[in-house]
């Protein structure tokens, strides 16, 4: 019956004490009940029965202490009983007979005194920590001290190494890889300085930390092999077994993803490019492994291509080739990303070109193209969209005409891309695929010629026109690159005198843009025609066994010929005709082969195959290129690796004493001449200074007219005719007149000149790379 009053008043407990309820319940009828137990207030302590009616009857509610939120749940639970009368009558009548104290129910005896409720709640209300004693409280935290300093690992030696590689050469297990792992994992932590990382081993010491990688690198690979059994792949080959196809995979894949994982960041944290190239031979064997694990294998990607663009040269190569094995045996899940990320980095790395950076750059084009390869369809629609983007960049700087829309389009990396997508269609030809998109390609790099058609940028136009060259020569596609050519011999006045001399030549294979000194510059015009050479010779050679080659050499024999008449320069004049006569020479060659063919012009099929035969034999133009290509290739090289054409020459470097050493010498030798007057010795100084400044100055002038004397000379042997050109010499000097005179003899004064020390000094001039 208590059990029931509890849950029926709100699931708090209400403590009622039945002894005090003397009056049975059929003297008091039902709203009598009803009114007397609401009406009664609460009191601390219950009495009798009587007197608690009697004060609900008489007396108001007293101010309660308890909360509001008690009292509700008692009200509501007598609205309750109230309103069971009028819905279920059967039921009161059932609690009458035979629960009559139930329904006797009065708030009072539900509530208590706040001691009681307090203590009541603190029972019920648990807090949310316990509260121990002090004692135990120090030992949670030294507890918490313990957890927080880990237990310092076993020290790892060479003796433990020598085991390690004992037991792997015999017999490699499950747990001696854990342990070889697990001392790995120690050793890589070290690399990034994380002291706090938890591992089972420690290293202290450099030597151990190199033995363990040395032996890691070279047993670990074999040692897996042979822990899941997996069979060496036989000769010839391709594809690669995978190890997730053994059955001791799953028992291992733990240890062997640890270890690959240290191996990606080892590789992140080394910086010596011999020990990166060795890690990255060892990472290429286990090329497997990773293609098992994918979370593992795009972090080593990620490596992979940062070591491909921004390593050494054996680091390059050897990043190269893991992601090429990667993508060949995974291309439908690696390709596509692996070509975004290694064109970006591309990008982001040709920024800068210098004679260092370029052969990095072209390594870089050369292996991008092999990549772009493996896939026609995925590199359809990366050459799309970044073909796409140049030409935005160009129609955004056609149309707005400003700076800043010039500087996007004239510069390292658009003119680097230009190359790139060369390279790309000439590498994968024929593909059906990607050659659509060879005209729009030629069409972005004529108008980036056209964009801003200026001296200033005319070797951007050589490097645009050799993109054309190299484009039309393997896609087998006729592009006018030739009349950008001969408007530079058009436009440029190569009889002008230049207004600089300058010993060092312009490399225009680092340079895009020219200033306004290097137009006045003699440099600039030799070498202005040295690439027109090249590249006219370059051009031609691509269509040397075309059936069509003498109407397509007719306008540059005519351009050529007008050159060397109005051109008065002998060397230049020597080279343009050079050219023009090999020009004409294939032109007979071309023209006496064709007269004997018996096929029309219409027949594709017969001039297809003739343009094949003529190419197997040869023509004069093709063997002349074969001869000349090789002298040029090592010329290029030498400037490329900075090397001056005049490195032989030895010129003096004149170094002045300073005034304080002048006086410290005097003063050395200031003894042997103890017969000469103070006064005498002053004049003689002020004499030596005058003549000291006198001959200063000479010296300067001298210099000064020399080199005069050399342009002048130089400008006098190019103006020459054309009928003195083989006995004219370019590089041929007048002898000065000083060297003609006899030598004078020595006075008194210039005996003391001679005590008194050397004035200049004639050292060798060093020159530099830089230079």
């Amino acid at each position: 019956m208590c059990a029931l009053s509890t849950n029926l008043c709100g699931g708090r407990p209400v403590s009622v004490d039945f002894r005090y309820l003397v009056r049975k319940l059929e003297d008091l009828s039902v709203d009598e009940f009803m009114l007397s137990g609401f009406d009664s207030g609460e009191e601390d302590d219950c009495e009798d029965e009587e007197s608690t009616q009697q004060k609900g009857k008489m007396k108001k509610p007293a101010p309660q202490k308890t909360s509001v939120k008690k009292q509700g749940k008692a009200s509501e639970h007598k609205d309750h009983l109230s309103a069971l009368k009028s819905k279920d009558p059967e039921f009161y009548e059932f609690l009458q007979e035979n629960d009559q104290k139930l329904l006797n129910f009065d708030d009072s005896d539900s509530l208590e005194d706040e001691e009681e409720d307090e203590e009541e709640r603190m029972y019920h209300r648990l807090p949310s920590q316990l509260e121990e004693a002090d004692d135990d409280n120090d030992e949670v935290e030294t507890g918490k001290k313990d957890l927080k300093k880990p237990k310092e690992g076993t020290k790892v030696t060479e003796a433990m190494i020598e085991n390690w590689r004992t037991g792997l050469r015999k017999e490699p297990t499950a747990k001696l890889i854990r342990d070889i792992t697990q001392a790995f994992k120690a050793a890589v932590a070290t690399t990034k300085g994380d002291s706090e990382e938890l591992c089972r081993y420690t290293i202290s010491d450099s030597a151990v930390f190199n033995s363990l990688i040395l032996f890691c690198i070279k047993d670990m690979h074999a040692a897996l092999n042979k822990m899941l059994k997996l069979k060496d792949p036989e000769k010839g080959q391709k594809k690669l077994i995978l190890p997730s196809s053994s059955p001791r995979w799953q028992k291992n894949q733990i240890d062997i993803k640890m270890y690959i994982a240290g191996v990606v960041q080892l590789l992140s944290s080394l910086t010596q490019s011999t020990v990166v190239a060795a890690v990255l031979r060892h990472a290429n064997q286990m090329v497997p492994y990773y293609l098992c694990l994918p979370k593992q294998c795009r972090h080593f990607l990620k490596s992979l291509i940062k070591h491909w663009s921004t390593g050494e040269e054996t680091v390059r190569v050897l990043a190269f080739l893991a992601l090429n094995k990667i993508c060949r045996n995974k291309q439908d899940i690696y390709l596509n990303p692996v070509l975004r990320q290694m064109y970006i980095a591309y990008v982001k790395n040709c920024k800068f070109t210098s004679p260092n950076t370029l052969p990095m750059i072209n390594f870089m084009q050369r292996t991008l193209a092999e990549m772009y390869s493996l896939d026609t369809q995925v590199s359809y629609q990366h050459a799309f969209i970044y073909i796409r983007q140049l030409a935005i960049h160009l129609r955004n700087a056609m149309n707005l005409k400003k700076k800043e829309t010039y500087q996007s389009v004239y510069n390292w990396q658009y003119m680097h891309c230009l190359y790139l997508w060369c390279r790309v269609l000439s590498t994968i030809y024929p593909s059906e695929v990607l050659e659509p998109l060879i005209y729009p390609l030629c069409q972005v790099i004529i108008g980036c010629i056209k964009l801003v058609p200026i001296s200033r940028y005319y070797p951007l136009r050589l490097h645009c026109v050799r993109a054309i060259i190299l484009l039309s020569a393997n896609t087998k596609t006729y592009v006018p690159a030739l009349p950008f050519l001969l408007e530079i011999l058009q436009q440029e006045d190569f009889n002008k005198k230049p207004g600089r001399m300058s010993i060092k030549p312009i490399n225009f294979a680092v340079i895009l843009k020219l200033s306004k000194t290097n137009l006045q510059e003699k440099a600039y015009k030799d070498g202005l025609v040295e690439q027109l050479y090249d590249l006219i010779l370059e051009y031609f050679h691509t269509q040397a066994c075309s059936i069509g080659f003498p109407e397509l050499a007719l306008p540059t024999i005519v351009q050529l010929k007008a050159f060397l008449k109005e051109c008065k320069v002998a060397n230049y004049c020597k080279q343009m005709r050079q050219l023009l006569e090999k020009i004409q020479e294939n032109c007979s060659y071309i023209t006496g082969r064709r007269q004997k063919a018996a096929f029309g012009v219409g027949d594709v099929t017969a001039v297809a195959a003739w343009e094949k035969q003529v190419a197997e034999e040869g023509t004069p133009l093709t063997k002349y290129y074969s001869q000349w290509k090789k002298l040029r290739e090592k010329e290029i090289q030498l400037e490329i690796s900075g090397k001056e054409r005049m490195e032989d020459l030895n010129l003096p470097e004149i170094k002045r004493k300073k005034a304080e050493e002048k006086k410290a010498d005097k003063k050395e030798f200031k003894g042997l001449f103890e017969s000469d007057s103070d006064d005498d010795d002053d004049d003689d100084d002020d004499l030596f200074k005058s003549k000291e400044g006198k001959g200063d100055s000479d010296e300067d002038d001298e210099g000064l007219e020399d080199l005069s004397d050399l342009s002048d000379d130089d400008d006098d042997e190019e103006n020459v005719d054309d009928l003195e050109e083989d006995d004219s010499d370019g590089d041929q000097k007048k002898p000065s007149s000083s060297k003609g005179k006899a030598p004078k003899k020595m006075l008194s004064t210039e005996l003391k000149e001679v005590a008194d020390g050397d004035e200049d000094m004639v050292e060798d001039l060093e020159l530099s790379d830089q230079d």
